[in-house]
């Protein structure tokens, strides 16, 4: 399995985790507002579903990178340990922000 898609996927169930508390934030700092803004907090029913999502692909993304034992021919691209940090790399360099983006609820008053 790639890790590539389920990063993607990840990201964007974060987004969707944290869409009813970093939305309003940020179209106010934007200078949008208005009445239809609180309509944003609807989605926050879905926020465990959108949560637990972003932390499973987290997790088979991490057991891709490293749980499981690298099979590959010699020659190929997945053989260079070069390869697999940088891979590992990407992968915590999207974690933590998503890990963050997830808590923003937590941590979102000392922003308003």
């Amino acid at each position: 399995m790639d890790t590539k898609p389920t990063l993607w996927a990840s990201a964007l169930a974060a987004t969707g985790a944290s869409l009813c508390c970093v939305a309003p934030l940020v179209l106010v700092s934007f200078g949008v507002g208005g009445a239809w803004l609180a309509t944003l907090t609807q989605l926050e029913p879905l926020r465990p579903v959108f949560i637990v999502l972003t932390l499973g692909l987290l997790v088979m993304a991490w057991r891709t990178l490293y749980r499981r034992p690298v099979v590959c021919a010699p020659g190929q691209a997945c053989a260079d340990a070069a390869v697999q940090r940088r891979q590992r790399l990407i992968f915590w360099l999207v974690a933590a922000p998503l890990l963050l983006l997830l808590a923003f609820p937590w941590y979102a008053s000392l922003f308003y």
